[in-house]
């Protein structure tokens, strides 16, 4: 792509994104969707005037870590840590149901083959925490006791998710399990779990001594964007393929360093504000893209809507992806059973994780094309449904 060509399809992400999540606002759709629908729009599904390309999924990473920070510096670390016993159950189920179910009737019903089978299960255990945040934005619902259990609960199944990619990627293309590539991604997530509060105290108190000394402006958006680079660096050190290495990077830094890195930040109140104030614009224009770029990566062209065997496999897993990962939340106690439908809902849609486990299978020749488009299907659903549910009910928590 030309860098005339670059700077209109930025135009194009920029422009059409603001226009249809305004569109939606307006009739009370979650805006998000308005987000996903121009990257639709945009990229082959539809019209084809925009390839995702290098540069943009760079804009896009940077968008969702960026997201993932604002959600983090906002966040009541206590009541974070209080559910932690929660989240952790409702990730690991929310995990491992999607994937034996997954497999089971992929293998079993569906007489697929095994990596297939075990590619789909996969898939399947994805959360796309970004678009669950999103709408919790949106409707200023991020601060609930809901939220805090969905946002805990996303992170261990992050970590959990980026060690079962690795496990499945390295059974797939080898017939053998790695435990030292298993290890050594493990390895590098333990590491930033444990050492982020550490760094968090130590760069919060260096950011607050110089902060009122610099003579040019922009140093608190300079130091934070500059954190979240360098790092993002470090975590491709561990030799994972650089797609895993990105998805490790977003897990680890934004959700684990940023989540203590803000309530460090918190114990001064000025820089708190100071910090929201340089970076609230900047995250409002680089989270689009990330949306965007969503949409663009679904090729809805690869679909045969026609074909019986579709209709059944999508259906199937489809009611696979939603049942499991909301029966996942019912095995916590809450005040009423509908703060754990709401919990479930949260944790369904697949978005970019699910992209990614998909793809990656398409690439290495693992899922054939029906199977890839059905998958495709399936994420497109678990994407586009939960969000008009959560926007609807979310208000509806008991306290």
């Amino acid at each position: 792509m030309q860098i005339h060509e670059f700077f209109l399809a930025l135009f194009l992400i920029l422009i059409v994104a603001r226009f249809l999540s305004e569109l939606f606002a307006k009739f009370g759709i979650p805006s998000v969707l308005g987000e996903l629908l121009a990257g639709v729009l945009l990229g082959s599904s539809v019209f084809g005037v925009i390839t995702p390309n290098e540069v943009l999924k760079i804009l896009a990473e940077i968008g969702i870590i960026l997201l993932l920070f604002e959600v983090g510096l906002e966040t009541d670390f206590k009541r974070l840590k209080d559910a932690g016993l929660k989240s952790f159950i409702v990730a690991i189920l929310g995990v491992f149901l999607p994937l034996i179910s997954g497999f089971v009737t992929a293998y079993y019903l569906f007489d697929l083959s095994f990596n297939i089978a075990l590619f789909i299960g996969g898939t399947l255990t994805a959360t796309s925490i970004g678009i669950t945040l999103r709408v919790l934005k949106d409707i200023h619902m991020e601060q609930t006791n809901i939220a805090q259990i969905v946002i805990g609960a996303a992170v261990i199944d992050d970590i959990i998710g980026i060690i079962l990619l690795v496990f499945i990627y390295d059974f797939s293309m080898t017939h053998e399990v790695s435990f030292y590539h298993t290890f050594s991604v493990s390895a590098m997530v333990v590491s930033f779990l444990i050492l982020a509060p550490i760094l968090a105290k130590l760069l919060s108190f260096m950011i607050h001594k110089y902060h009122a000394r610099m003579m040019v402006p922009g140093y608190l958006p300079t130091i934070i964007i500059a954190l979240i680079l360098l790092f993002s660096y470090l975590s491709h050190l561990v030799g994972a393929p650089a797609i895993l290495g990105s998805f490790a990077a977003g897990v680890a830094l934004s959700r684990r360093f940023f989540l203590p890195f803000g309530t460090a930040l918190g114990s001064n109140e000025q820089l708190l504000n100071d910090v929201k104030t340089n970076m609230t614009p900047i995250i409002q224009i680089f989270t689009p893209i990330f949306f965007v770029m969503v949409g663009l990566s679904m090729d809805l062209r690869v679909i045969d809507f026609s074909s019986w065997t579709f209709w059944l496999l999508s259906i199937s897993f489809s009611a696979i992806a939603f049942l499991s990962k909301f029966a996942g939340a019912f095995f916590i106690f809450q005040k009423c059973i509908k703060n754990n439908a709401i919990i479930g809902v949260s944790m369904i849609p697949r978005g970019e994780v699910g992209l990614i486990f998909a793809e990656m299978g398409r690439v290495n020749g693992v899922l054939p094309n029906d199977i890839y488009a059905m998958l495709i299907f399936v994420i497109v659903m678990t994407t586009v449904i939960p969000p008009f549910i959560l926007k609807r009910y979310f208000t509806m928590e008991c306290t």
